[in-house]
């Protein structure tokens, strides 16, 4: 999986660090969406391509460590649209060298909170959707 059609840069911070002294694994999925969000904000000048939006997996593989003040690149790119929910791809790697730090993926469902259930995905949506997939 390449996920090259948006990039995302950022430091880490001190408080991203736990004991150990690298990035807690929990923080990945923080990295994940601080890259999702400032894409959709890029490109439709919201948070999300759609207000009803709900995810509903999120998964992260850790290649290697990242340390305080490392700067880390997020490249996310779109996999799989389906009639009511999208996989983004993403791919973090040190941004001086391209060493790989983690990929991960996540898989949103447009949802539709008054009847509790899954909603087709906008036109729109799913035209952005296609301009990720690189």
């Amino acid at each position: 999986m390449t996920a090259s059609a948006y990039r995302h840069r950022l430091t880490v911070r001190f408080s991203d660090c736990d004991a150990m002294g690298h990035v807690n694994h929990a923080v990945y999925f923080t990295y994940l969406e601080q890259c999702r969000l400032t894409c959709w904000r890029e490109l439709t000048g919201a948070p999300s391509p759609y207000a009803r939006v709900i995810v509903a997996k999120a998964t992260c593989d850790y290649r290697s460590p990242a340390h305080f003040g490392d700067e880390l690149e997020v490249a996310l790119g779109a996999g799989e649209i389906g009639r009511s929910s999208f996989t983004l791809m993403y791919e973090i790697t040190q941004a001086a060298t391209g060493a790989p730090v983690a990929s991960g993926s996540t898989v949103t469902v447009c949802y539709d909170f008054e009847s509790s259930r899954s909603m087709l995905l906008p036109d729109r949506t799913r035209e952005l959707l296609e301009r990720l997939r690189g």
